[in-house]
């Protein structure tokens, strides 16, 4: 098996309202989709909303269970400033912050929120290397090997 997450699914309590947060208030770009299901590209892996029972019966799992998930989805930044615009973009749309953005132990500066549906996504700036593709294909980083 080659290492890659392909796309990541989450399974949403209100379909609507999770597309209206990733697409209009954060910018995700939409792709076409199923009417059941919602597709965003992010520079070399997808995101997919479905519906969270429907999750689970797919995955012939309990559906019921709530709580701490146990993970969490990240999106590095160029800058701490990009940091704090992303995260009041994501205020703005409807998340909660559930860690301000701060300097990390790490080096960094990075903060989270949860969606609505209560998914945490840490929001960083790594400035000792860059996570994840580029953002313009071919062409390094400023400031980033």
């Amino acid at each position: 098996m080659k290492p890659r997450i392909s796309m990541i699914t989450l399974g949403v309590s209100d379909l609507q309202r999770s597309i209206r947060f990733y697409e209009t208030g954060i910018g995700f770009p939409r792709m076409d989709s199923p009417p059941e299901v919602a597709f965003f590209t992010l520079n070399g892996t997808w995101l997919a909303l479905y519906g969270r029972d429907a999750l689970a019966a797919d995955a012939l799992v309990d559906g019921a269970t709530n709580g701490f998930a146990g993970f969490s989805l990240a999106h590095n930044v160029g800058s701490e400033h990009e940091v704090d615009q992303v995260m009041a973009q994501a205020v703005a749309a409807g998340a909660t912050v559930t860690k301000s953005a701060r300097k990390t132990e790490w080096g960094g500066y990075a903060g989270y929120f949860s969606d609505p549906d209560g998914f945490l996504w840490e929001i960083a700036h790594n400035p000792l290397f860059w996570v994840g593709p580029s953002d313009e294909p071919g062409q390094p980083v400023a400031g980033h090997p």
